[in-house]
């Protein structure tokens, strides 16, 4: 051992040979000069240090090398508190504060193996200190003496494979294990002070497509992407974690205000979905997120995790690239998505699946110039099961090839029998675009059916942009070999860029009914939008075919900013083929309008209770429907018109109205304010208290 060794160095210096001859010079305990000896040479060595301090802390002791350590002159040091040179510094830093060592040498007990931190010259070290108070013989304290030793080395290695155990070692960011203990923390700190704490939830779509095309090692390289790409977004008031493969994680303390975090998960959305340069090539992928809310969403990590991951559930299944807020509803879907998921699976051999067809429409004159192909879901129990539940099924699923391969084959087939030159579009999703036996399909379909090519036109999405670009390309290049349309479909709301919209032989752009929607509303940007995308159409040689339009202002604003074709309810529901041969037959081939004189904001029915304010007083009400700028309610009898009023839309989410319409116990509200959008679905109102002050109001 090393003080064996400097034993042997106070010993009387002797050859090996005279060792047996001569007696043990053994030092004694009176003798004082050759017991400091051995002390300096402990010193000396810096195997460890020695320390004392009177009865007020301050130091009246301190070893040269040790004051060497600190980086000062000794006489600097003798007469300073201890406490002042250190503090305590645990392996996990961020989960405790530093405690000042003053306030363990206040309590006057015994200290052993503290590790505690200097600051020499910019430069962390850390030392391992240990004493003991020292009592007079009347038991009065007179102060602490004690050791110290050098353990930097040994401390930086615990930390280092203490940090190697709770962050990520491919981003950095924080594992699993780490968000989990961070939350807990968060959300026991948070509730005294009655403070709201978000997670959110976050997966990237068609990750593994990259993995496939480029190799894991860009997958990798992508991966540190998104990592340093979410830092820049959320910013230093957030907590990011990777839980694993491609799913992230974000704790935001002190953050409940749904406007805010709404906002915020649209811009990740769109940055995380903006293209990325890997070793000279360019990848695309997307990203939805779910969000819960404490206290609302949960009070416990566990609860607030699973209602995340519902939310994040219920943003893929509206369509990916979305973000979605938990809603107690979303336990019912999860479970009914399960069930879908397993009865589709049987659905086309049963043949329950049918394909409808919706008429486009030229705008100039309202003559029919073809169809699009929509596939429908009649279920022997369910009945009719909306293409916006089982379409986004079997998508996650890998069932979407299997039915968009019937879909082309049937609509070719249903399209060769109709007169004329009608065209016929077909949805192509992204795996079936990413698949490379994709044109041989299509040139079968084609075959049997006996289909002018020119005639069929495939529907894109923007997703597609998000597989390799050569790929891509060379996809585009083998679909209009064979004399085939293609339209780029929901253009606007996904991956694209203009640089891709050059490259790609696209004959028509589609306008997304989300643009369309909004056209009427003089405060949004919606029609300038539409006018834009239009005339980069034409810029390109392309048509535009607007569709969701359902009122008859939709349709003059589409006609008068120059949209080629119209599609929607203002001409024509999709319809089975057997009605479609029927209207062909007659000639039907003009088509009037039949939708509303306007546009209004989109209900959706609800039958929840409901409070509702006024002044004082709340009142428990039914609410029928509700949209962005208003609500119909029933419980309260012959209200004015004109009257104010609060509606608590639950979870501390209220939204100031005033009542437009009063007939009996019936009243349409108007909302100050349109409501904030959840990621698509009309939940909470812009003015937003905690139900945890309401309590105290």
């Amino acid at each position: 051992m090393a003080i064996g060794g400097i034993f042997g160095r106070a010993r009387s210096r002797t050859s090996d040979a005279d060792v047996g001859n001569r007696p043990l010079q053994i030092i004694a305990r009176d003798d004082v000069p050759r017991r400091l000896e051995l002390l300096d040479d402990f010193e000396e060595s810096g195997l460890g240090w020695f320390w004392a301090t009177d009865v007020e802390g301050r130091l009246v002791y301190l070893s040269d090398k040790a004051a060497e350590q600190l980086g000062k002159p000794i006489q600097d040091i003798i007469g300073e508190p201890l406490g002042s040179l250190f503090s305590l510094n645990p392996l996990d830093e961020d989960d405790a504060p530093e405690r000042p060592l003053s306030f363990l040498l206040s309590t006057r007990a015994a200290i052993s193996d503290l590790t505690v931190r200097i600051a020499n010259r910019g430069r962390a070290t850390w030392w391992l200190v240990s004493g003991r108070p020292q009592l007079d013989a009347s038991g009065a304290f007179k102060g602490y003496r004690g050791s110290a030793k050098d353990v930097t080395a040994v401390y930086e290695q615990q930390r280092d494979a203490s940090r190697l155990s709770q962050y990520d070692s491919l981003t950095g960011l924080a594992n699993r294990h780490r968000m989990g203990k961070r939350l807990g923390t968060i959300l026991t700190s948070s509730q005294p002070q009655k403070r709201g704490c978000a997670l959110m939830m976050l997966d990237l779509d068609r990750f593994k497509q990259v993995n496939d095309t480029l190799g894991h090692p860009a997958g990798d390289e992508l991966l540190k992407q998104v990592a340093l790409r979410l830092k820049r977004v959320v910013g230093p008031q957030a907590e990011i974690g990777r839980l694993g493969g491609d799913e992230f994680q974000v704790i935001l303390p002190a953050f409940d205000d749904r406007e805010k975090l709404g906002d915020l998960a649209s811009r990740v959305i769109q940055m995380i979905s903006q293209p990325y340069s890997i070793d000279g090539s360019r990848a695309i992928i997307g990203t939805s997120v779910g969000i819960a809310v404490a206290p609302w969403h949960g009070t416990e990590s566990a609860d607030l995790v699973r209602n995340a991951d519902l939310a994040l559930y219920s943003a893929k299944g509206a369509g990916r690239g979305q973000y979605r807020f938990y809603a107690p509803d979303m336990k019912n879907k999860a479970a009914e998505h399960r069930a879908v998921e397993e009865d589709l699976r049987d659905a086309l051999a049963r043949g329950e699946l049918q394909l409808y067809y919706q008429p486009v429409v030229r705008s100039s004159d309202s003559v029919l110039t073809g169809f699009e192909a929509l596939m429908r879901w009649n279920h022997p129990e369910r009945g009719s099961v909306s293409p916006a539940v089982f379409i986004p099924v079997a998508e996650e699923t890998n069932l979407i090839s299997q039915l968009g391969e019937w879909a082309l084959r049937q609509a070719c087939q249903d399209a060769a029998a109709w007169p004329g030159r009608l065209r016929i579009a077909v949805n192509v999703s992204a795996n079936q675009f990413s698949g490379e036996g994709l044109p041989a399909i299509v040139a079968s379909a084609l075959a049997n059916s006996g289909l002018d090519s020119d005639r069929l036109e495939l529907e894109i999405t923007e997703s597609v942009f998000m597989g390799h670009a050569e790929a891509v390309d060379r996809m585009f290049a083998s679909l209009k070999q064979l004399g085939v349309r293609l339209a780029l479909d929901d253009f606007g709301t996904g991956y694209s860029s203009l640089g891709y919209l050059r490259r790609a032989p696209f004959d028509k752009i589609k306008i997304d009914k989300s643009f369309v929607r909004g056209c009427t509303d003089p405060t949004n940007s919606n029609s300038a939008i539409i006018s834009a995308v239009i005339g980069l159409a034409e810029a390109l040689n392309m048509e535009t075919t607007a569709e969701g339009v359902e009122a008859n202002d939709e349709l003059e604003i589409m006609r008068k900013t120059g949209a080629t074709y119209i599609q929607g309810y203002i001409f024509s529901k999709p319809i089975p083929n057997d009605l479609v041969t029927e209207r062909l037959g007659d000639g039907s081939f003009q088509f009037e309008t039949a939708g509303e004189r306007k546009h209004r904001a989109e209900r959706r029915t609800v039958f929840r209770r409901i409070v509702v304010i006024h002044g004082s007083q709340r009142y428990d009400v039914m609410m029928r429907n509700i949209s962005k700028t208003g609500a119909l309610i029933e419980g309260l009898s012959e209200v004015p018109v004109g009257t104010k009023l609060v509606l608590d839309l639950g979870a501390g989410e209220l939204a100031p109205a005033t009542v437009r319409r009063s007939d009996g116990d019936s009243q349409g509200v108007q909302f100050d304010a349109p409501l904030a959008s959840e990621g698509g679905e009309v939940r909470t109102g812009r003015t937003r208290k905690s139900r945890l002050v309401l309590a105290e109001t």
